[in-house]
């Protein structure tokens, strides 16, 4: 494989740089709406976005959450794609199209699925999709386990598909990855160097995307894992899949620092 950074260095304006929020940008937390981005990350991608071809972010979030909760709002240029990209956000403007009628049936049946589920388990609303956390549970993998089975039938009689995370499981319409938005962040781009970096197996559509396009030959590509050292919950293969692999947040903020650095 080439080397990706000395392509990017090479030709800044040809280079799309998108990243994951939670886990990639942001450490991961209990509650989701305490998510706040890792020391220095906001002001790195200030710094690359007005020398870099193209900066995304793409999240399982709604568009305008990331962009409240990171600050991202300062960042110019920048491009939020939220819920595996059927939000766009840019320079204030929210384009996001009516949520999925499945998506409403299993809003509404949830509570009572999870009627005897263990004390911390909850369910994220997040419009477009309905998420359920076990993160909080005394044994959250064990939660998940249990309540998978019953999760999949419901996203069977709702048309929708159930995707899991990190002690979550997600409710969302089908079709829709992080893959297929960054193939599109990459069409509109013209980018001839890609870099995507993630940390959960909704981001390993994005990496299949990564290495599809380089082994066109006409794309550098490079896919990053952020990865928490002794993490309990870190995917094998997101780790299999990647190309490097940086520890966590911090560690991902201090490589595009220096990439930054490099910069001409």
């Amino acid at each position: 494989m080439a080397d990706p950074v000395a392509a990017l260095l090479a030709d800044p304006t040809a280079a799309l740089l998108a990243l994951d929020f939670d886990g990639t940008l942001a450490p991961i937390v209990a509650r989701p709406q305490d998510a706040r981005p890792a020391v220095g990350a906001l002001q790195v991608l200030i710094q690359l976005a007005d020398r870099l071809g193209q900066v995304a972010v793409i999240s399982g979030r709604a568009a305008a959450d990331v962009v409240r909760l990171g600050g991202l709002e300062q960042v110019p240029r920048l491009q939020v794609l939220g819920h595996y990209g059927m939000e766009s956000w840019r320079d204030g403007r929210l384009d996001s199209p009516d949520p999925d009628p499945g998506v409403t049936q299993a809003r509404r049946r949830l509570p009572t699925l999870l009627t005897y589920a263990p004390d911390g388990v909850y369910v994220e609303d997040k419009t477009h999709s309905v998420a359920v956390h076990t993160r909080p549970a005394a044994n959250p993998q064990q939660a998940l386990d249990d309540l998978t089975p019953a999760l999949w039938e419901l996203a069977a009689a709702t048309n929708l598909e159930a995707v899991q995370g990190k002690y979550v499981l997600e409710l969302r319409p089908s079709g829709i990855d992080k893959g297929t938005a960054l193939r599109g962040l990459v069409a509109d781009a013209w980018a001839r160097v890609v870099i995507y970096v993630g940390d959960d197996v909704g981001d390993l559509p994005a990496f299949r995307v990564v290495s599809a396009l380089r082994e066109t030959g006409e794309v550098e590509g490079l896919a990053v894992a952020a990865i928490v050292p002794d993490a309990p919950d870190v995917p094998g293969e997101l780790r299999d899949a990647a190309d490097l692999v940086l520890p966590g947040p911090d560690g991902v903020v201090a490589w595009l620092a220096g990439i930054a650095a490099m910069l001409p």
